[in-house]
């Protein structure tokens, strides 16, 4: 006799969203990480492995991918940060960090922002692999064509990036990570006032797009502490480094971020 299938809770739009992969200890910081173009929550489980349960660690899951693929991907910067912004419990009184990689740190920085205007401001932002927001904008690819926009996902993956995909699942991926890249390759940082929480900018020596020069122009946004943290390795240098980035992620989330500059 074949056992009745129970029905499956419907997930909450917080829970489409936000992913937390390791439980915490009640009053842990939180660490929100906001993916990469074409990246997904999962991709910071081994952060998650190493900072909790001392650091309640959450992973934003895009829509377009993965779970969520039947979902239209967001096209543009602003509706992400919104989005976030209303799944926030304001009641959540723990503190609230953020870590941004890539086209994420954007993200995070509008979110930051908007947590900012509301009176509940992050408790630190990390802007990975990413210029500064004011600078000019970098190279555009979302309008090329697929061919273009893989051969710019391999230049930036690099020695230190994810593994590569099966050709034919990289091209499933394909509407969203043109849909990210387009989000991304057209934002532009509206004039506003200044956060007041403590900025890292994180970035890779020898990442081809992000020179630490450009990283380190972060220092604009704040009218706290900031600092400029470079490490071996590529666009995706946090990999191969997560001992010692959530090291300095523990450190800074204990209040000592001033040691960083």
């Amino acid at each position: 006799m074949t056992a009745p299938t129970l029905p499956t809770a419907p997930r909450s739009e917080r829970d489409l969203w936000i992913r937390q992969f390791r439980p915490a200890l009640p009053g842990a910081p939180r660490l929100l990480y906001v993916p990469h173009a074409g990246g997904s929550a999962g991709d910071y489980l081994p952060f998650s492995q190493a900072l909790a349960p001392e650091v309640n660690v959450l992973a934003v899951q895009y829509p377009g991918r993965q779970d969520r693929r039947r979902e239209p991907a967001a096209r543009s910067i602003a509706p992400l940060a919104d989005a976030l912004f209303r799944l926030l419990d304001p009641e959540d009184t723990t503190p609230l960090a953020l870590f941004g990689h890539s086209m994420g740190a954007v993200v995070a920085f509008e979110l930051a922002r908007r947590l900012e205007a509301d009176g509940r401001p992050a408790s630190l932002l990390v802007a990975s692999a990413r210029r500064g927001p004011f600078l000019p904008p970098g190279p555009a690819f979302h309008h090329l064509g697929d061919d273009a926009i893989l051969a710019e996902v391999a230049h930036l993956n690099g020695a230190d990036g994810p593994p590569p995909e099966h050709p034919g699942l990289l091209r499933l991926a394909l509407p969203a990570l043109r849909a990210d890249f387009e989000a991304v390759e057209t934002y532009r940082a509206a004039p506003g006032p200044p956060l007041t929480c403590p900025v890292i900018a994180m970035t890779g020596a020898e990442d081809p797009r992000v020179p630490p020069s450009e990283a380190g122009a972060w220092s604009a946004v704040t009218t706290a502490p900031a600092a400029l943290s470079v490490h071996p390795g590529g666009h995706f240098y946090l990999l191969a480094r997560v001992p010692e980035i959530a090291g300095e992620l523990r450190q800074a989330l204990a209040g000592r971020a001033e040691e960083y500059a």
